[in-house]
């Protein structure tokens, strides 16, 4: 399948995966209120945790050894069977120490009901083989069955939660969403793989395995934890501030985080093919494509940051937009990182340089929430992520200048800048000056402002990408036109 065809449905596939929450959104945020929203976000990031020292490496080393064990049925099928044994491992290993905790750590031990739910979402993780079905890039089937299984949650939703009392029945749908995902998934995977467990080497792939695990796993230090210590150092309502800021800026960065995961099987073939040529020029088309996203997405999301909160979440969330504006410029820090780290270091096999970035990240994580976190709360947290994403970057870079001599993107970064002046004016000048209904101001500077850097990408930076699209819509208009006249 073509990578526009695989953009296509994992953007579906990704964007979904946040969509159809932000979808309830509205209505649960109402419904639970910001304490009840900030203990279920609490339990799901306290589970989902665990679930990071579970998978370890298992997203990413997974898409890579089935991408290129998928010419021969036998060296898929021992793949295949090597990484689920090691995935079952540490999935046992994580299940233990869980209930421990569970039951010696008082703050969460109040919170049982909560996180024995979250027991069944970790265990379910091991099948969801999400890593098995896009490193044969077979995008249509997850999507498919993630859109049935979505809409049937949403529905859910507005049916069973009526009341603030009903939170467990809201984190119940949440875990059988994965739960079912889990048992379609098994099933679906018996047409490509056979489990084979007398051929088993663990040792080729345990290495890369716990690296790439670490690398998760220290990523989650600015991440996921952030959560977590939140909720120790202040409180369950600073919780649902953090997470509701964080929630709508994952839908932002989820179509963007689609296309690196769809390039990541095409970029280890080119690698295994010594295709470097080409291998560069998907690069530059990923740079172009994360800028003319991450600018515009930037200017609406951080200008019009308390209409989004009200119109999502209603009043009593105004703790949120502060943080919500200082989260978005991630979009265009992990965007950049996605391609350098995803997209180059990881089919390059570069996984000690990938453990070192995450590293640094993880050790300015740990040391900022020590210093931010108590003292300013949602917004320190905000901060801790920024600057520890920023300290990865950074890292990256390096480590892809010394390996193909590929410097920051400084001039076309410098361009989308200065072209991002007239925009971000004009949606300064809607918000402050039009006397019209929040969502309507939204729209009408996200019209303007993403048709505008159309046209920058098209005439202005003359995105290879963009161009070629443009071409391809006015040959598509020229054949209408002639065959009308042929007609006529």
């Amino acid at each position: 399948m073509s990578i526009k065809k695989n953009f296509l449905y994992s953007s579906i596939l990704t964007i979904s995966g946040y969509i159809f929450p932000l979808i309830v959104y509205p209505y649960i945020s109402r419904v639970l209120g910001v304490e009840k929203i900030g203990l279920v976000n609490f339990a799901d990031g306290l589970v989902n945790y665990f679930i990071l020292f579970s998978m370890l490496g298992i997203n990413f080393l997974g898409v890579r050894e089935i991408a290129k064990s998928r010419g021969s049925k036998q060296l898929l099928n021992n793949t295949f069977s090597n990484l689920f044994v090691l995935n079952f491992l540490t999935t046992l290993i994580t299940l233990i120490v869980f209930f421990i905790a569970i039951f010696t750590v008082p703050k969460l031990y109040e919170h049982k009901t909560l996180l024995f739910l979250g027991v069944a979402k970790l265990m379910f993780y091991l099948f969801q083989l999400e890593w098995l079905f896009k490193g044969l890039e077979d995008f249509k089937y997850i999507t498919i069955r993630a859109l049935f299984i979505k809409l049937a949650f949403v529905v859910s939703v507005f049916l069973f939660v009526k009341s603030e009392q009903d939170y467990w029945i809201y984190y119940l749908l949440f875990v059988l969403v994965i739960v079912f995902s889990a048992i379609l998934n098994i099933g679906y995977s018996l047409r490509f793989v056979k489990f084979q467990i007398a051929q088993l080497n663990l040792r080729n792939y345990l290495k890369p395995f716990l690296v790439l695990g670490s690398r998760t796993v220290l990523t989650s230090m600015y991440t996921t934890f952030n959560i977590v210590y939140l909720a120790f150092a202040s409180s369950i309502t600073e919780v649902g501030y953090y997470t509701t800021a964080t929630k709508l800026f994952e839908v932002f960065l989820a179509l963007y985080g689609a296309f690196t995961l769809v390039m990541l099987p095409r970029m280890s073939a080119l690698v295994a093919e010594n295709r470097m040529v080409e291998f560069k020029r998907l690069t530059n088309i990923s740079f172009d494509l994360l800028f003319g996203f991450a600018f515009p997405t930037i200017i609406i999301a951080a200008v019009f940051a308390p209409q989004i909160i009200l119109l999502v979440c209603g009043p009593g969330y105004e703790g949120a937009i502060t943080p919500m504006r200082l989260i978005m410029p991630l979009v265009l820090i992990i965007g950049y990182e996605q391609i350098i780290i995803i997209q180059v270091l990881l089919p390059l096999k570069k996984d000690n340089a990938i453990f070192i970035n995450s590293l640094l990240g993880a050790v300015t994580g740990i040391l900022l929430n020590l210093i931010l976190v108590k003292t300013y709360k949602s917004s320190g947290s905000a901060m801790v992520w920024i600057i520890s994403e920023i300290v990865v970057l950074i890292s990256g870079q390096y480590f892809v200048y010394k390996y193909l001599k590929y410097n920051f993107p400084y001039k076309r970064l410098f361009k989308y800048i200065i072209y991002s002046i007239p925009a971000f004016m004009l949606s300064l000048f809607v918000y402050k000056y039009l006397t019209i209904n929040g969502l309507l101001g939204v729209l009408i500077a996200s019209i303007f402002v993403f048709s505008y850097f159309g046209i920058v990408l098209i005439y202005g930076v003359k995105s290879e990408l963009a161009l070629e699209y443009k071409h391809r819509i006015v040959n598509n208009y020229r054949k209408r036109s002639n065959r009308n006249q042929i007609k006529e």
